[in-house]
Formats: structure tokens, C-alpha cells, sequence
């Protein structure tokens, strides 16, 4: 049996007044995600449990069948493993966005700068790091950089995420707390040493969002969690474009694939996520791919972008991997569903159930028409834990 799960991040989301009252999952053209949801089974998955961040970290752990209340320590370690920094048992990762942020006003303007290229970002690592050789900074995919302190400093600060506070007061989300006077530091003298920093003042001339300040998020210490063969009895991939998820493979034991071209926004390298996925299914049992466009289109509050991530999802990721599913010669089995909602209306994440369809070999049909969060609310499995999914698509 091939097991293959096809995430689009973040695609969930609240009727919208401007699309008469759809979601962008109802409103986007998804053939071959309704294609499932009539062909198979499904369901709610509550992926975030009561109480906790309702982040990409959070819902993906769960979605790959580990329960978060039990395994999870933070968002930043896990992008660490993938960035190949090792942590040491008392070190703390944090997350260094590299945003834009009104300095005169204090105002958060973007999390992204922009969606800052990986290039740029690196530069600007270099420059914060040549100002202050202490600071352990390793650049990352374009905004996403780390930050590794030592001795707990900071791992019981309250730290906000920076996409949850677009067009608020800076001020009222540095972080607080025990060890959080070291970290709003470190934040606040990067402001002068970014800001004139020939790589920003070039996006200005250019009249692109400057990269004129570090966010210290999402920290953590090294997790704990046994292997997914351990687990499941089967070898896996995880296809992905951005830190997170590939730091989440590395400590599930799952081969780490690299695509040239996967962006993590709407110009991903779609073809060739599908054509590695595919092509890892001669090796292994199970693959994870996921797609984060829709998130961030999502966090940027673009209704029109949205629906369009979820169009290319669906059409430039489920459709040929069906395809290639049913050509293939094996027994398998799809599922097809976000993490978590992030609504356009609010422009980051919440932690509401999501919808999920499976289809293939021994998979009972439901009253699903369509793919989307109403339809789901009629699947056969009704609504169920998201880390209990795993076992659901490898067991039933």
C-alpha cells in the first residue's frame, strides 16, 4: 500500500460576504479535490488541540501522527534540524523573521519584508551577525532565519508571531516576560544596523518593503519523538519547501526531499514536487507533501491570491499525483486537507476543525460532494483528533 497525504497549508477558512457567503475552498475551481471527497471519505480534523498555538508547527505534527500535547517543544527546533544546526540539551532556538516594520509609527507593516529572497536575507544575517560575533544567527529560506541561545535564555519569554500582528503596535507584542529584556535588545538594535544596510536601501530605490528588523518567535528546545517506522512499520518522505516541515521529517526519520524551485508562495516549482513525489514512492511506502501558498496568501490577506494558490494545488499538485497514483500498478490510498484555517478576514491562524477527504484501495464512500468545510461536516468519520488521521489512512 502507498500512502500519500497532499497538504495545502492554511486553506481553510470563513465565508466571505465579497464571494456571496463561500469560503475560498467554495469559491476556488477544485475538480480533483472534490474528485476525492466523492470518491472516498471524510471528515473535520481538529489538528490543533485545546490550548495551543494553532501554528503550521502544531497541526503538522498532528497530521503526521504525532499527538503535539505529547511531542512538541516549539516551533524553532524543528527548523533547526532541517537548517542541520545541531541543538545542545540546554540550547534555545528561536525563529528570526526578518520583517518590516514602520519605525516611526511602530507599526508591524509585513512579517515577510516582502517575502524577502533567500539572497538578501542571508546578506543581512551576515551584516547582524559581523555587528555582534556572539550571536549564534544561521540565515534560512527568505524571512525564515534562527537564532540559537544558550542556557534557556529566553525559553519562558512570551513571544508573539509576527504574522499575527499585521498592522498593529509593535510595542505591545515584544516580548515579555522571564528572559524577554535580552531578546527586545537584541530586536531593537537591529533596526539602525538593517535599516542602512545597502541591500535594504536598494529594495527601497526598487520600491520593494525593506528587511529593517529581526523577529525572535517560536522557541523551543530539541523534541523528543520516536521515528515514523518505529511508529507505522514503513519508510516515508517529506516533500516541502520550507524549514519547518523538513525539520519535522528529519526528527520523524523521513527522507528530507529537496526541490529546485519550491518557493514556499505561489511560484512554487509544482511539477516538480509532484515529479519527486512520485518518484519516492519506488522507494518508500508513505509521502508527505505539502504546499504553503495558500498560507501566505492567506497571511496576506489576498482573497484573489488565495483562491488562486488553491486552484494550483489543486490542479498542479492533486490531479497529476492522482494520475500517477492510478497509473502506477500500486495499491494506495490519498488524503487531501489543510493544516488549519487562516482566514482572509483575519490574516493569520486559528484552531477551528478542518476538512479532510481520503480515497483508494479499501476506503468506504460517504455523502461527500465536494471538498470544502461544509461538505466535510457530512463525511463518514465525523470529526476526529488530527494525530489519530495517521493511524486512520495506514490502519483502517
Amino acid at each position: 500500500m502507498k500512502l500519500v497525504i497532499l497538504l495545502g497549508d492554511g486553506m481553510a477558512d470563513h465565508p466571505i460576504d465579497a464571494l456571496d457567503g463561500k469560503t475560498p475552498l467554495e469559491a476556488a475551481q477544485t475538480p480533483n479535490m472534490d474528485r476525492i471527497a466523492r470518491g472516498g471519505r471524510g471528515g473535520l480534523a481538529t489538528n490543533v488541540p485545546v490550548g495551543m498555538p494553532p501554528g503550521s508547527d502544531v497541526a503538522n505534527l498532528s497530521v503526521m501522527g504525532y499527538d503535539p500535547k505529547r511531542y512538541y517543544s516549539g516551533r524553532a527546533p524543528l527548523e533547526a534540524a532541517a537548517m542541520g544546526v545541531a541543538l545542545g540539551p540546554e540550547d534555545v532556538a528561536f525563529r528570526c523573521n526578518l520583517v518590516n516594520v514602520d519605525v516611526e509609527k511602530r507599526i508591524m507593516v509585513d512579517y515577510s519584508a516582502g517575502h524577502i529572497s533567500s539572497e538578501e536575507g542571508r546578506e543581512l544575517i551576515a551584516a547582524l551577525t559581523k555587528a555582534d560575533p556572539k550571536a549564534k544567527l544561521y540565515p534560512g529560506v527568505s524571512y525564515r532565519n534562527l537564532l540559537v541561545e544558550e542556557e534557556n535564555d529566553g525559553l519562558l519569554a512570551d513571544c508573539t508571531p509576527p504574522h499575527d500582528i499585521s498592522g498593529q503596535l509593535i510595542d505591545d507584542h515584544l516580548p515579555k516576560g522571564e528572559g524577554a529584556a535580552q531578546l527586545r535588545e537584541m530586536m531593537l538594535a537591529s533596526v539602525p544596523i538593517l535599516t542602512e544596510h545597502p541591500v535594504n536601501l536598494r529594495r527601497e530605490r526598487e520600491g520593494k518593503r525593506p528587511a529593517n528588523m529581526i523577529w525572535l518567535w517560536g522557541q523551543g528546545k530539541a523534541p523528543s519523538m520516536p521515528k515514523f517506522r518505529e511508529i507505522w512499520g514503513i519508510e516515508g518522505a517529506v516533500i516541502s519547501a520550507v524549514d519547518l516541515l523538513k525539520g519535522m521529517g528529519v526528527y520523524a526519520g523521513l527522507e528530507v526531499i529537496d526541490v529546485p524551485g519550491a518557493t514556499g508562495v505561489l511560484d512554487t516549482n509544482y511539477e516538480g514536487k509532484v515529479a519527486a513525489c512520485l518518484d519516492a514512492l519506488d522507494r518508500v511506502d508513505f509521502v508527505y507533501l505539502h504546499v504553503e501558498a495558500p498560507d501566505e496568501m492567506g497571511h496576506d490577506g489576498d482573497l484573489d491570491k488565495k483562491i488562486e494558490a488553491i486552484r494550483r494545488f489543486d490542479a498542479r499538485v492533486v490531479g497529476p499525483v492522482l494520475d500517477g497514483l492510478e497509473k502506477s500498478g500500486f495499491n494506495w490510498r490519498v488524503m487531501v486537507l489543510p493544516d488549519h484555517p487562516t482566514p482572509i478576514a483575519l490574516r493569520t491562524h486559528t484552531a477551528e476543525p478542518v476538512p479532510f477527504a481520503v480515497m483508494g484501495s479499501g476506503i468506504e464512500l460517504d455523502e461527500m460532494e465536494a471538498f470544502s468545510e461544509r461538505e466535510a461536516a457530512r463525511g463518514g468519520y465525523g470529526k476526529v483528533e488530527g494525530w489519530r488521521l495517521m493511524g486512520m489512512v495506514v490502519d483502517e
